[in-house]
């Protein structure tokens, strides 16, 4: 029997994963191997009829280039329970498996190599090599090589920002946009420096104070009378999603939002429209100071998720599907593979990037201190410093309580 690979996606979809495993099955198939697609995630692996297909050359040919991902995705994440009653070892001896290749983020990372020390418990040994993907970029890659999606994911939320501003400007209204990034600013930030929005708000700026709701309400109230000094009516905010892993259960309860869980115990923050929730508190705020100024919610979400890879992406992608095969042949199992920014293709192990003491990832934080952040805060944003105090007064009675750096702590 021909020896095979499979191949399946989990966690939720990123700009290139159609690239990544029409990459690994073009290169497999070339070398005479048998390539099988797994829908469903991990769920189809402990489930007596997993829905599964052959990928041919004419299959991945049409969906290298494509958004979204072909092979049905899934979260499942297996107990131990599931292993022990519900695992399909069948699927992998009856179809003469040899690789099994996961393409998704930490969670699926691991539940790979849990599946690989299972199957060798088993006596069935297998190798396993996963390809990581997110839009957060705040998996922490070697030399800030970026994670892929992330770069067609900033693209696409960047034609959103960009229409954003200019119907802030075309209506002389304010928006709030809120972007994805579950404890990072790289996406936030990305999209918003790209369109030189005046207020930017990612975790990552609470470095020297406690982050609450209050205070990221003041720093966009802070934009706006600036804004008024300079003579423009107009802007946008961009708040990270990222703020609220940050905030304390007592801040998330002043925020009216009760928010459901998903089953890696993560906040499904998608179901609940940050930038609306900000929206409002704003309309509060400035009635309550008398500030007149009209302002819109927009959320920058799901759109970006499935969008049509960026060039970037699919020749990163490309090698990384190829990459696969690369550590494969070498004998290298239990990986994720890299690409370095010179082009080299390398193994990289969960254990070289887990906390030893917590056996989790840490993620990648945006650097608040690096030159190409600060050059944005200092030059392109907009905000109330001790300068504009007295010009500040013909708006509000307490100017150094909008005091941008004052309300970081950065003084």
């Amino acid at each position: 029997m021909k020896e095979a690979i499979a191949i399946l996606t989990g966690g939720g979809p990123a700009p290139g994963m159609n690239t990544v495993v029409g990459s690994v099955a073009k290169t497999f198939l070339a070398k005479g191997y048998r390539v099988i697609g797994l829908h469903y995630g991990y769920s189809g692996l402990f489930n007596p009829n997993p829905r599964y297909e052959d990928l041919d050359m004419f299959r991945v040919d049409y969906i290298f280039n494509q958004g979204g991902s072909y092979l049905t995705m899934s979260r499942f994440k297996p107990t131990g329970e599931d292993f022990e009653k519900n695992f399909n070892l069948d699927f992998f001896k009856n179809n003469n498996i040899k690789l099994l290749v996961t393409v998704g983020g930490d969670d699926t990372a691991s539940t790979a190599n849990r599946i690989a020390k299972f199957l060798e418990r088993m006596q069935y040994p297998i190798a396993n090599i996963h390809v990581p993907k997110t839009i957060d970029n705040d998996l922490p890659l070697p030399a800030g090589m970026p994670t892929f999606g992330y770069q067609s994911a900033k693209n696409a939320g960047s034609v959103i920002g960009r229409a954003v501003y200019n119907d802030a400007r075309t209506s002389a209204n304010w928006f709030v946009v809120a972007a994805m990034g579950r404890s990072a600013g790289h996406l936030a930030f990305g999209i918003a420096s790209a369109c030189h929005y005046p207020m930017i708000i990612i975790p990552e700026m609470f470095n020297k104070t406690k982050i609450t709701i209050d205070k990221i309400i003041s720093l966009i109230v802070s934009s706006i009378i600036k804004r008024k000094i300079l003579g423009m009516d107009y802007g946008a905010a961009m708040v990270s999603e990222g703020v609220f892993h940050a905030l304390d259960q007592e801040e998330i309860l002043k925020s009216g939002i009760h928010f459901s869980y998903d089953e890696h115990g993560h906040p499904e923050l998608g179901k609940v429209s940050k930038a609306e929730m900000f929206n409002t508190l704003l309309e509060k705020r400035c009635k309550a100071l008398g500030i007149k100024v009209k302002s819109r919610p927009v959320e920058i979400g799901y759109e970006v998720r499935c969008q049509t890879p960026c060039a970037f992406d699919l020749v990163y992608c490309s090698q990384l599907g190829m990459g696969v095969y690369k550590l494969f042949s070498e004998g290298k199992t239990g990986c994720m593979v890299y690409i370095s920014q010179e082009g080299y293709v390398s193994p990289l192990y969960l254990k070289d990037l887990q906390d030893p003491e917590t056996g989790k990832i840490p993620p990648r934080l945006v650097d608040i201190n690096a030159d190409k952040i600060h050059q944005v805060i200092d030059n392109l944003m907009h905000y109330i410093t001790e300068a504009d105090y007295e010009e500040a007064k013909a708006y509000i009675e307490n100017p150094e309580e909008y005091d941008f750096r004052k309300i970081l702590n950065w003084n």
